[in-house]
Order: C-alpha cells, then structure tokens, then sequence
C-alpha cells in the first residue's frame, strides 16, 4: 500500500498522535472500465477539518460518498469512530452543494425535519433547530420558505439542518461554491468558528487552494484518476492566527504556492 507523502509546511508538530474519528484504508472506486480511485488510504484526526484538494474529476466527492455510506467501495473499507461503514448512519450528516431543501417547508421545518424523521418530540426538535438557525446567523427567518431566501442563506439552512443532528462527522461537498466571494469568506469565517466550537469532525471538498489553507486543519491532496492522496498538508501554523490576518500571513501565502506549484501540472 502507498502512503502518502506528509508535510508539516509550518511550525514543528509536537501534539500527540491523532484519534482519527475516519480512516479509509485501501480505497478504490471502478465505474465500469472507469478507475476513480485507487487503493486510497487516509486518515481524518476527530475534531478537526480536512479538506480534500485536487483538479475536477479526481474523485473528492465520489470519496466523500463513500464515507457517508451514499456509495460503496469497489474495494477497502471505511471505519468511523472504529466501526466499518455499510450504509449511512446517525454518525455522519452531509452538507450538499446545492442545498437540497424542501422547497414546501420553511427554515424551521427543514432544519428539523431529519430530527422528526426520528421521532424526536416537536417541541424538543423545534428547540434543538431554533439554536442551530441562530448559531448559523438566520435567527428570525425560522418561517420563511427556500425561495424567499438568498443562495448563501439556502446554505445556512443545510449547514444548520446538518449541525442539528448532532453527528460526529459533517461531510461538506463544495458548500460554498454557489454563493457569491464576499459570502463565501463570510462563510469560511463562520466555519472555522463551529470547528472550534462544535468538536465533531469537518470532511471538505474543495477545488479553492485558498480556502483549503484558509480553512483546514489538514489537506489531502489527491491526484487524477485513478485518485490517489499524494501529498498532506497541515498547515498547524496558521491555526492559532487571528482570522483576519490569515490570508495577509507570509506563511499563508507560501503554502498556497507551495500547492499551486504540486497541481499546476495536472490543470487542464
């Protein structure tokens, strides 16, 4: 099995071996004569945000899928929190790109609606969606519909629906890449916050260098298919930063080259 190659770009790493909430081992994906990932093997530290990084068509959501059990591996296994995956579960919540809301059901109901799929009492699930509505900054839209509301605040709506859950893991397909810039660093402000807060652990797909070093506290690198992780990136020397400042950060800046130097060659 190929491990990946791993990069301590900034600072010396003196934390503790991490408790990995996800591991895929050995992952490979076949669509026919297709390959779209191949013996892939990576590590998801709980508690954290990896980001996944790579050019279009390299396999990050089709990895990501498997993780939330929405596609099975033609071979390897997924362990969350030390048990094999077989399907979705409890234990995963997934933010789509496109928001996926029921168009019938306001913010209030959309945001509880997976808690009612379990039987959670009204009143309890109302409660648990109203502090996830105002924790995502959409305190006082709880009874306006998805079409009354802008794409960023569509989105708020899918982060908050996948944060009431409770689970351990929040699986992030490209959520920002329908929302304006200035929305979108709002966004990554705002994320980088329920890291910090929340303790569960943020699996993320992006195709913004940017955001990934901005964001992440781990960036896996995956090349064309068949996809495998080339390279990680943890960026520790940015975590302490003052948001404000990160982007302005020299060190910011040289991991952002540093992986625009690793992809350049496989952007079509």
């Amino acid at each position: 099995m190929v491990m990946p190659q791993i990069k301590e770009v900034v600072g010396p790493d003196d934390t503790p071996a991490a408790d990995n909430a996800v591991v895929a081992r050995g992952i490979s994906k076949n669509y026919g004569d297709v390959e779209a990932l191949k013996n892939l093997t990576l590590e998801f530290p709980r508690g954290q945000l990896t980001s996944l990084l790579g050019p279009s068509g390299c396999g990050k959501t089709t990895l990501l899928k498997i993780i939330a059990g929405l596609l099975e591996p033609s071979a390897g296994e997924i362990e969350v929190n030390g048990k094999p995956v077989t399907g979705p579960g409890p234990d995963r919540a997934f933010v789509f790109q496109d928001f996926a809301l029921l168009p019938w059901a306001n913010v209030l109901r959309n945001v509880s609606f997976a808690l009612e799929l379990r039987g959670v009492p009204k009143s309890e699930r109302e409660a648990i969606a109203e502090k996830y509505i105002g924790d995502v900054g959409l305190a006082g839209f709880e009874l306006k519909f998805p079409h009354q509301l802008s794409g960023g605040m569509r989105q708020r709506v899918g982060l908050a629906r996948a944060l009431s859950v409770d689970a351990d893991v929040l699986l992030m397909d490209e959520p920002f890449s329908a929302v304006d810039e200035q929305t979108r660093r709002k966004f990554q402000e705002d994320l980088l916050g329920l890291v910090q807060n929340e303790n569960k652990t943020f699996i993320f797909v992006t195709h913004s260098i940017e955001e990934a070093v901005y964001v992440s506290d781990q960036i896996a690198i995956l090349l064309p298919r068949p996809s495998r992780v080339s390279e990680i990136i943890r960026p520790t020397g940015l975590r302490n930063k003052d948001v404000d400042n990160i982007r302005r950060d020299p060190e910011y800046l040289d991991i952002v080259d540093s992986i625009w130097a690793s992809l350049r060659s496989y952007v079509e």
